[in-house]
């Protein structure tokens, strides 16, 4: 594939007669573009999605990197004389257009015309590029193996057999009653409705850009990388902030549920027996890197290196539930790109990731019921409000038969009624399992915490516990992530927050997470030092207070503060200086209420509790501040 990208002020082009038998059909004739990037495509033999994909990756990045906004894919037959057949050549292009259409505002030339064009390219060294794209390049930078197998991504079986797999969807009731998901009302249950719809449809690209991506980058939280692989995100310091309180938050409170921390590395040996095996039963995609003459894949979970840890260590029945714990900085996963949606589904990510030794499927269950209680527990401290996320049981027909009151028991713990999905067969390693799922503004759901029973690779990996009569026995796995991944726990907070503008609710992150907790404004130079004494002060009992020393108004400064989400805005002038006392302001509340500054900091220092506690990732003062976005 061809392609001379260029980044236009204006392009108008005319729509004159087809030139060949394949062409699309056009109402409109004349076109203006302005302010965009535009790609001049010739479609090649052997151009397939994986070639296009690249080539809307990097025109994406790109036009980020220039704030841009609009796209336009431009059939353009005259870079090359290799080119496709016209109706593939067409296809490809829709296909180009669709997945650039999740990312930006793309539109697409008609195919199969002679046009008058005329064109204002913008004068700086990037505006005019020549790209080249083949299926020989995307397959080196994927592994030697592809190029084997024509440069095809290799699958695991268990997405093959997902695909095979027969779904019947049920809801079941709290009483313990299962109704077929069509004949369920779902009166005071519509967020169940949306997930349940979402789950069965599939239909997991979005429309419009989900409202966290918008905060996300509002917040200087979070951004796309254009110079890294689609899916890898950049912290700012803010956002770098909120994910370490985040991952230490979840450690701690794993490794106080009686786990045992590890570290494990990011990348495994393709050929080794027990990993290929279990690769092939995992329903994910991976990368695959070349070191030296041997093949290894990038780590999607901390499975491979806790259970190759777990297989030699000795563990006596007595220890058991025996659990391992490790955050996962970082996972990879090859998700389609156009499944990739801010933070809510990346390609790298950070796990915190728990696999518990069980002897038996009773205590299996047992512990399973205590895990289902610790994830609940877990969301709730973070700030996810229980009522705003839905649960889901996955599970063979025959695990129903068979322990049917076992999932009544959790489904009645939960509280409310749950998407079950009973499949035919078992297509994974797992069976059951659960998932507590955010459904977002936009009705699309992603799963958070998640516990999985494990009944294969205890022994695939050759793990063994030492039973009562000195015999070796292989146990069963729980696979548990208290909170899902990192990254979209901040996704759902910022979801949260923006369903709950939508219901009239000032949006907020909970306060343990908010990058400044606390405020001080100075009415006037002459105040600046007072604003400075109550930050410091604050800051030594673990809270983050920063002080707007800017020249801007006192009206911009609480604007700004607001635009920010600070919990604590706290104002300082002649009568605070003679009252000890400060004016402060809280997010969500009208007016504003008087307070010394130690009794705010022990209400704060309350709310706080035993949350993680952390400095201020930036410096106190707001003069001295980069601003990472315009």
């Amino acid at each position: 594939m061809k392609v001379l990208q260029l980044d236009v002020e204006k392009m108008h082009y005319e729509l004159l007669e087809p030139e060949a038998s394949v062409y699309e059909k056009s109402e409109e004739k004349e076109f203006t573009v302005e302010d965009a990037v535009v790609m001049l495509v010739s479609v090649e033999k052997g151009d397939n999605q994986s070639t296009a994909e690249r080539a809307i990756d990097e025109t994406t990045g790109f036009l980020k990197k220039q704030k841009r906004r609009l796209l336009l894919i431009y059939p353009f037959a005259h870079l090359s004389r290799n080119l496709e057949p016209p109706k593939e050549a067409m296809t490809l292009l829709d296909y180009m257009h669709k997945i650039a259409s999740e990312r930006c505002d793309a539109i697409k030339a008609p195919f199969g015309w002679n046009k008058k064009w005329s064109i204002e390219i913008k004068g700086h060294p990037l505006a005019e590029q020549l790209k080249s794209y083949s299926e020989e390049i995307a397959v080196t930078a994927t592994s030697s193996r592809q190029q084997k197998q024509g440069g095809k991504e290799e699958i695991s079986d268990a997405i093959k057999q997902e695909e095979k797999v027969k779904s019947t969807w049920y809801i079941l009731t709290p009483e313990g009653e299962l109704i077929p998901k069509s004949e369920f009302k779902r009166d005071g249950h519509e967020n169940l409705k949306k997930f349940a719809d979402y789950e069965i449809t599939k239909v997991r690209t979005y429309q419009q850009v989900p409202p966290h991506i918008k905060l996300m980058q509002k917040l200087q939280l979070v951004d796309y990388e254009p110079g890294s692989d689609q899916g890898n995100m950049r912290f700012y310091p803010n956002g770098r902030l909120m994910k370490s309180l985040l991952e230490r938050y979840v450690t701690d409170r794993t490794v106080a549920y009686g786990a045992i921390e590890v570290e494990t590395p990011i990348m495994y040996d393709y050929g080794h027996p027990a990993l290929k095996e279990y690769l092939n039963r995992f329903p994910s995609r991976h990368y695959i890197v070349k070191s030296d003459d041997k093949e290894f894949f990038l780590r999607f979970s901390a499975d491979f290196g806790q259970f190759l840890l777990m297989s030699d260590a000795t563990v006596s029945y007595k220890q058991l539930p025996f659990r391992f714990y490790e955050i996962t900085r970082y996972s990879f996963r090859r998700e389609l790109s156009g499944e990739l949606t801010g933070l809510k589904r990346l390609r790298a990510f950070t796990m915190p990731d728990m696999h518990t030794m069980c002897a038996d499927i009773e205590q299996a269950k047992d512990e399973f019921k205590r895990q289902f209680d610790f994830c609940m527990s877990v969301l709730d401290s973070i700030g996810i409000e229980h009522g705003s996320y839905e649960a889901a049981f996955r599970l063979t027909e025959e695990f129903w038969k068979e322990n049917s009151e076992f999932i009544k028991y959790l489904v009645k713990t939960f509280g409310k009624p749950v998407l079950i999905e009973m499949w035919n067969f078992r297509y994974a390693y797992f069976d059951p399992k659960f998932e507590f799922n955010i459904v977002d503004s936009m009705g699309k759901a992603t799963a958070l915490s998640t516990v999985q029973m494990d009944h294969e690779n205890g022994k695939r990996y050759n793990m063994t516990y030492i039973d009562a009569n000195s015999n070796r026995q292989f146990p069963i796995i729980l696979h548990d992530s208290p909170s899902g991944a990192i990254e979209r726990v901040i996704y759902a907070l910022l979801e949260q927050a923006a369903e709950g503008e939508k219901k009239g609710r000032t949006p907020s992150l909970p306060l343990w997470l908010s990058p400044t907790q606390v405020r001080l404004v100075p009415l006037a130079d002459r105040h600046l030092e007072k604003c400075i004494e109550a930050a410091q002060s604050m800051s030594e009992k673990g809270i983050r207070a920063d002080v707007d020393d800017t020249d801007a108004s006192l009206n911009k400064k609480i604007r700004n503060a607001e635009q920010n989400w600070v919990p604590y805005v706290c104002v300082i002038g002649d009568r605070e200086m003679e009252s000890g006392k400060l004016a402060v302001r809280i997010r969500g509340k009208s007016g504003q209420t008087e307070m010394a500054a130690d009794e705010l900091s022990k209400d704060i220092l309350k709310q706080l509790d035993n949350l993680p506690k952390a400095p201020l990732s930036l410096s106190m003062f707001l003069s001295k501040r980069p601003i990472f976005r315009g």
